[in-house]
């Protein structure tokens, strides 16, 4: 084995940097009671790592020395300031570099906590993700902005102005508690569902996928499960990206198009990720006196997930699944789902009649998808010359270019052929 060379080094203190940096920052936010400090604290020890570890080597437990290191700082720091004076007392024990370790429960207790502070409703919804993505997820504001395809000052910005959010508003790093907690759960789901879709189906750019945040979700997914293990809602959602990630290396062809889901090799879905997804799923049933959305999402998913060719799907039980979801979300986007799943099991027509029903939804005024659903409908109805209007109005409304590409073809295809005897 040949020398250990400094960008060895780097590398080893960006993996532990990925793997310890939430923890260390939920471990520092639990002491100092302020996010925004907690992660300077921590970026202070990651610089001090930079600077020491090319030469002293990485230590045999680098996520004790990081946190070691952030507690000196804060001591420096609060000893500087007089203004935090007054938590001394309090903080003096708990500071105490000779001590053991925290215990797991401890720093999971922590961890849950800065899921809850970082997704508080305080916060914007950009602001909400970009600061999860930031402390919980290790990502570096480079990476938060080029996932989202937003300038990178962009990102910046967002991510001060939410530690500004939570210092001025005096948030508490705490779990909500009582009937606050169901309300702040779901803004906690939301984001980590929000940052996998962004992966799975992006919005602009040139790729159909963004995997790498598909994966960041799932470990947030997984992580938030792990901590809140008898919510059902958090093993609906985990159920939910675990099959939909498992259709990825399907979802795309050689040179990158889109491949639609009735089109798909299953032969190439992942069947551990399927696994992981049903086991998930029945987590969240037994757990649950009820479904909530996440976990009627997931039961859908699990219909296509059984099937092994798309002719075996249930699309009757799915219909029946987005009839109940339609009813507990009241949301337009679902009603086009819906439709989607009428005109698999009763016909085009069908889908065609409810999709008619909320073609003037204003929310649904700049969604590509709906002529794109549309389009399909017609087509499969012989309505041709209104199928091609509807699938390049889509070509025209979305900022994907892979998509767009897609939904040209599917208008081209819906010409008239020539006449041969012309």
């Amino acid at each position: 084995m040949g020398p250990v060379t400094t960008s060895d080094t780097h590398r080893a203190i960006e993996a532990v940097w990925r793997i310890e940096a939430a923890r260390l920052i939920a471990g520092l936010a639990g002491l100092v009671r302020d996010v925004g400090l907690a992660e300077e604290l921590a970026q202070d020890a990651l610089v001090a790592a930079l600077e020491q570890w090319p030469e002293s080597g990485v230590p045999r437990n680098p996520g004790a020395w990081l946190m070691t290191v952030s507690k000196r700082r804060a001591i420096d720091l609060i000893r500087r300031n007089e203004r935090l004076r007054h938590h001394l007392a309090e903080l003096g024990h708990r500071l105490d570099l000779e001590a053991d370790p925290p215990e797991i429960d401890e720093i999971e207790d922590d961890l849950l906590r800065l899921v809850f502070t970082a997704c508080h409703p305080a916060l914007s919804m950009e602001a909400r993700v970009a600061l999860t993505l930031r402390v919980l997820g290790g990502l570096t504001t480079e990476e938060i902005a080029r996932a989202f395809l937003v300038p990178e000052a962009t990102v910046a910005q967002r991510i001060v102005r939410a530690k500004r959010t939570l210092a001025d508003r005096r948030v508490p790093f705490e779990v909500p508690q009582g009937d606050e907690l169901a309300g702040r759960l779901s803004s906690v789901l939301e984001v980590i569902y929000l940052v996998f879709n962004e992966g799975y189906s992006a919005t602009a750019g040139d790729d159909w996928m963004r995997p790498a945040l598909c994966a960041d979700a799932l470990r947030l997914g997984r992580v938030l499960a792990g901590l809140m293990p008898k919510e059902p809602e958090v093993h609906g959602l985990v159920a939910l990206m675990e099959i939909q990630a498992s259709r990825s290396a399907a979802r795309v062809g050689p040179s990158g198009e889109p491949i639609l889901l009735l089109e798909q090799d299953r032969a190439r879905w992942d069947r551990l990720l399927i696994g992981r997804g049903l086991a998930a799923l029945e987590r969240a049933q037994e757990s649950s006196g009820g479904y909530g959305p996440y976990t009627l999402q997931a039961a859908i998913a699990a219909c296509h997930a059984r099937a092994v060719v798309a002719e075996d799907t249930d699309w009757v039980r799915i219909a029946e699944l987005y009839e109940a979801l339609a009813r507990m979300s009241r949301s337009p986007v679902v009603e086009l789902n819906r439709a989607v799943a009428l005109s698999m099991a009763y016909g085009p027509a069908a889908g065609l009649d409810l999709l008619d029903q909320i073609v003037a939804e204003p929310s649904l005024k700049d969604y590509h998808l709906l002529p794109s659903v549309r389009g399909d409908l017609l087509a499969k109805l012989g309505r041709r010359a209104e199928a091609r209007a509807e699938f390049e109005r889509a070509a025209g409304m979305t900022r994907n270019a892979r998509e767009r590409t897609l939904l040209e073809e599917r208008a081209a295809a819906c010409r008239p052929t020539a006449d041969p005897a012309a």
